[in-house]
This record gives structure tokens, C-alpha cells and sequence, in this order.
């Protein structure tokens, strides 16, 4: 009886191993960071649904001088989407189907990637699934690209420690960045690009010291930084906040801080060098200060939102220690 039984339970349990689901291959996903691929047929591309998405998706990244968009769509015929093209990391495929619906997956066909598959019964019914969630789909591709940017930077991380040692930060960053200017409470790092260069600089400031209306408070204090720290090309000129553009603000948090955030555009008082910039203002009440992290971008004649993005991903990274 016991051997009846005995034998009954190695069945079962091979039976269990052998039905135990296996991991699934999947390759690396590929594609340029902020790009998407839109899976439609051609028609759909050229016609209502085609607009409405580029409407929604072509969005100006902000804080930039001139209107570049938030992601870069590319269009994908339904008919050809097979093979290498489903390895792209961040897809959106619109399906024909009775059933209308918005559904968000992950790892789909490869790995990190995002799916966005959107269906419904003609074009009309797809464009308002797709306008209903694309704040979710927004937030759920920025999500997926600063995850995928951070994992590239530290394929080749900077070991430089004054960030570290001067203001008991830290933050990961890509090994072409070198220190340009490290004084007692000021740090500028570098990096050149091929049309020019782009910087992060960071100090501290008392925890007073925005006081009264803070959004003016922000552009002084950026002013009053730039005329000490921040020298332009000519005698008597430096990095000033750009007076023609109102600069974007928000409240937001750095691991769980207060922080404010400000995208705009800097100039420089006195000659003619101009570009974006993104300003964090930390409240670290640990040891009584705010903490200040900017990057700034100067790359005259090129498209800077990528390099913003790879900014905005470094500095939104930051830990205190």
C-alpha cells in the first residue's frame, strides 16, 4: 500500500514540474531613446487616426528655445511588422476589432519593452481609446525611457567623487563628463558634444533663502549664480535666466523632498550664447539648506532634447547621503 501510494506522489510531482510554466526568451529590445513605433495600416497613417496621433504624440518637449516634440514616431505598416521591427522598445499598434479597448503590456516581444495595443472598430473608436489614456501612456513611456537611459549611463559610469565629497550627494553619470570648475560651494561638471557642450552645476543656499514670491525667488538666485560662477565668452558676460520666455515651474519631490522644478531657457548678458536649461531645488532640512542641481545645455544649431532628456534623468536620479 505504501509503494501504491509513493508512486502516486512522484507521478504528481513529475506531473507538476513537467506542467510548471518555463521562461520565455525574449531578445534585448532596441530602438533611439524617446523614439516610438506606430503599427497601423497605411491608410490609417494618411488618414484621421494617422493626425490624431501625431497630434497627441508630437507634443514640444518643454523648456526648449524652439519647438522640438516629446517623442519621435515611426510609422510602421501593419502588413510589415514582423521579425527585427517587433524588437522596438516602446510600440503603439492600433488593432481592428469589435471589442474597443486601451491595453498597456510589458515585455511583449522583447525585453525592457512597452506595448500599447489599441483597438476598437474603425479609426474614430481607436482615437478615442488612444486620447482617453495617453496621459498614462505618456507617463508610462517617460518611465521606460529614464529606465532605459539610467542602464545606458552606467554601462560607463563617472567615478569622480567631488559631488560626493563637497555636498554629501550623489548621482550617476557617464564618464565623459569632467570636472570644469570645483570651488567652495560651487561644482560645474562637462561634457563635450559635438556642436558644443553640456553641464551640470550644483550648491547649496539657506534653507531662507526663498522666502517671499519663489518664483522670483528662482530666477535671482539662477541670475546671481550666473554672474558669479558662470562666465560668457567676452569680458563682463555671463549666464543669466532668458528674459523674452517665462520659464516653466513646478513643485514636485527628489526622494522624497520638496523640491522645485524649473525648465527655461538661459542666456548670456552681454553676448550671444542662449540655450535650455532645468534647475532643481532640493529641501534638505538634514542639514538646514537647499540643495540647487542644474543642467544646462549649449549646442547652437542641433536638436537638445535628447540631450535635456540625458540632464533631467542624471539630475532626477540624485541621493542625498
Amino acid at each position: 500500500m505504501k509503494k501504491i501510494v509513493l508512486l502516486g506522489f512522484f507521478l504528481l510531482l513529475n506531473a507538476c514540474v513537467e506542467n510548471k510554466p518555463k521562461n520565455r526568451y525574449l531578445p534585448d529590445s532596441s530602438g533611439k531613446i524617446n523614439h516610438l513605433s506606430v503599427v497601423m495600416p497605411e491608410k490609417s497613417w494618411n488618414g484621421f487616426l494617422g493626425h490624431k496621433v501625431r497630434h497627441l504624440l508630437s507634443a514640444p518637449y518643454e523648456g526648449l528655445p524652439f519647438d522640438e516634440p516629446q517623442f519621435s514616431l515611426n510609422f510602421i505598416p501593419e502588413k510589415v511588422f514582423t521579425g527585427f521591427v517587433r524588437k522596438s522598445r516602446n510600440i503603439i499598434w492600433f488593432v481592428n476589432d469589435s471589442i474597443g479597448r486601451f491595453q498597456l503590456s510589458e515585455n511583449m516581444m522583447a525585453k525592457p519593452q512597452l506595448v500599447a495595443k489599441v483597438s476598437g472598430e474603425d479609426q474614430e473608436v481607436q482615437a478615442f481609446y488612444l486620447e482617453e489614456n495617453i496621459e498614462l501612456l505618456r507617463a508610462s513611456i517617460n518611465e521606460i525611457e529614464r529606465t532605459e537611459k539610467r542602464r545606458r549611463i552606467r554601462k560607463s559610469p563617472s567615478k569622480n567623487k567631488e559631488l560626493s565629497e563637497r555636498f554629501q550627494v550623489s548621482t550617476t553619470y557617464p564618464s565623459a563628463y569632467k570636472i570644469f570648475k570645483d570651488t567652495l560651494n560651487f561644482t560645474w561638471i562637462q561634457k563635450p558634444i559635438q556642436k558644443g557642450h553640456m553641464n551640470i552645476i550644483a550648491y547649496a543656499l539657506p534653507l531662507n533663502s526663498l522666502k517671499g514670491n519663489i518664483k522670483k525667488r528662482i530666477t535671482t538666485i539662477r541670475d546671481s549664480i550666473g554672474k558669479a560662477y558662470v562666465p560668457g565668452r567676452l569680458p563682463g558676460s555671463y549666464m543669466i535666466t532668458e528674459q523674452a520666455f517665462r520659464p516653466y515651474y513646478y513643485r514636485t519631490q527628489i526622494n522624497g523632498k520638496l523640491a522645485y522644478l524649473t525648465k527655461g531657457t538661459w542666456e548670456v548678458a552681454n553676448d550671444f550664447m542662449a540655450g535650455p536649461f532645468i534647475n532643481y531645488m532640493i529641501r534638505d532640512t538634514l542639514k538646514k539648506r537647499w540643495m540647487v542641481i542644474e543642467g544646462f545645455t549649449f549646442a547652437p544649431s542641433a536638436s537638445k532634447r535628447d540631450y535635456m532628456f540625458e540632464l533631467n534623468t542624471i539630475i532626477s536620479s540624485m541621493e542625498f547621503e
